[in-house]
C-alpha cells in the first residue's frame, strides 16, 4: 500500500503537521527534525500527493520556467538546475518558450499564469529585463526569480559578474600578445550583451589598447551569427588575431568560419567564448571560455523562489566564475 503522511509522522516520531512543514519547505524547522522526516519518507517510499497539498496549502506546488534564448545548450543547463531544485522541494515544473520579440508575449504569459496558477516563475534572459512583463507580473502579484538580470528588480534570483569575467579573459588573451581582438556581441535585448561588451572594453583599456569600433560587430548569441560576424571581421584589411564570441555558440560559429577559410586555430587565430557549455568541450580545438555555472544558477534561482513562496528569506545570489583555458587560444602570430 502507498505510504501516507500519517505513516511518515509515526516513523519519524513527529506530528503530521511537522511532516507537512518539512515537505512544504517552511522556515523554523530544526535541521535534525527535517533530516529525520526525510529519512522516514525515503524508507517508506513516501511521495506527497500534489492535489492534497494544493488544497491544504492553497498553492499549486508548480513552478514555471520561461525562456527565449537561441542557445539550446544554455537553456538545457538551466532546465536541469531548476528541475533539480523542484524535485528536492516536491514541486512540479512546466516549461514555456516565450517569443520576446513577438507582439502579445506579455498577454501570453498572463494566460499561462491564469491557466496553470503556478506559485512562481523563473525568468531567463532576455525576459529577466523585459520591463512590460515584469510590471505586469507585479500587478498580478506573481512571484518570480531572475537569472542574470541586468537590474535585480525582484530581489530574488541569481547573477554573475559577467563584466569582470570577460575583463579577466581579455587580460589572459592580451598577455598572449594579442592586440587586435575582435568581438561579436550578443543580442541587443539581452542584458548580458552590455556586460560582456563592457568587459571587452575594460580589458583593452586596462592594457592601454585603444578600442577600435571596426572590431566590434553585432551578433545574436547564435552559431549562425558567429559565422556571419567572423566573416565581417576576417574580411577586414587588418583582421584581428583573436575573436571573442559573446557566448560559446557564437564562438563555435567563428571556429566553423575559420576552418572554412583554412585558418588554423589557434596558430593563426585565437577564439574564445562565454558560458562553458558542453559544446565548448566537444569541439576541436576545445574552446577557451568563461565558465558560467548555468545548471547551478538554475538550481539556485528556483531554490530562492521556493524559499520566498514558503515565507522564508530570499535574495539575489552572486555565483563565482572561472576561466577555462583550452586549446583555442595561443600566442599571437607574428604580424
Amino acid at each position: 500500500m502507498r505510504a501516507r503522511i500519517e505513516d511518515v509522522a509515526a516513523a519519524a516520531g513527529v506530528s503530521m503537521k511537522t511532516v507537512s512543514r518539512v515537505f512544504n519547505r517552511e522556515p523554523n524547522v530544526r535541521e535534525e527534525t527535517r533530516l529525520k522526516v526525510e529519512e522516514a519518507a525515503r524508507r517508506l517510499r513516501y511521495r506527497p500527493n500534489p492535489s492534497a497539498r494544493s488544497l491544504a496549502g492553497h498553492r499549486s506546488y508548480l513552478i514555471s520556467l520561461l525562456y527565449d534564448n537561441p542557445s539550446s545548450n544554455y537553456v538545457m543547463e538551466i532546465i536541469e538546475g531548476v528541475l533539480a531544485a523542484c524535485e528536492q522541494a516536491h514541486y512540479g515544473l512546466t516549461l514555456r518558450p516565450v517569443d520576446f520579440g513577438r507582439r502579445g508575449h506579455v498577454e501570453a504569459v498572463e494566460s499561462l499564469v491564469m491557466q496553470y496558477r503556478p506559485d512562481g516563475l523563473v525568468l531567463t534572459p532576455p525576459l529577466t529585463d523585459d520591463a512590460p512583463l515584469l510590471r505586469r507580473l507585479r500587478e498580478l502579484g506573481v512571484r518570480y526569480a531572475t537569472i542574470s538580470a541586468k537590474r535585480d528588480s525582484s530581489g530574488i534570483g541569481v547573477t554573475l559578474d559577467e563584466r569582470a569575467a570577460v575583463a579577466d579573459m581579455m587580460a589572459h588573451v592580451i598577455a598572449l600578445g594579442h592586440r587586435r581582438i575582435g568581438h561579436i556581441t550578443g543580442h541587443r535585448s539581452h542584458g548580458g550583451r552590455a556586460w560582456r561588451l563592457a568587459g571587452y572594453l575594460d580589458g583593452l583599456r586596462r592594457a592601454g589598447i585603444e578600442p577600435d569600433p571596426e572590431l566590434v560587430v553585432e551578433g545574436e548569441f547564435s552559431f549562425e551569427s558567429g559565422i556571419a560576424g567572423a566573416r565581417r571581421l576576417l574580411d577586414l584589411d587588418d583582421p584581428p588575431t583573436a575573436i571573442f564570441g559573446a557566448n560559446d555558440d557564437t564562438a563555435c560559429g567563428v571556429l566553423y568560419e575559420a576552418a572554412a577559410r583554412g585558418l588554423r586555430v589557434p596558430e593563426q587565430l585565437s577564439v574564445f567564448g562565454f558560458d562553458d557549455t558542453p559544446m565548448s568541450r566537444r569541439v576541436w580545438p576545445s574552446l577557451s571560455t568563461v565558465r558560467q555555472p548555468s545548471r547551478e544558477m538554475g538550481r539556485i534561482a528556483a531554490q530562492q523562489l521556493i524559499a520566498a513562496i514558503s515565507g522564508g528569506s530570499a535574495q539575489v545570489v552572486r555565483v563565482p566564475y572561472q576561466l577555462q583555458i583550452r586549446h583555442s587560444t595561443a600566442p599571437a602570430p607574428p604580424r
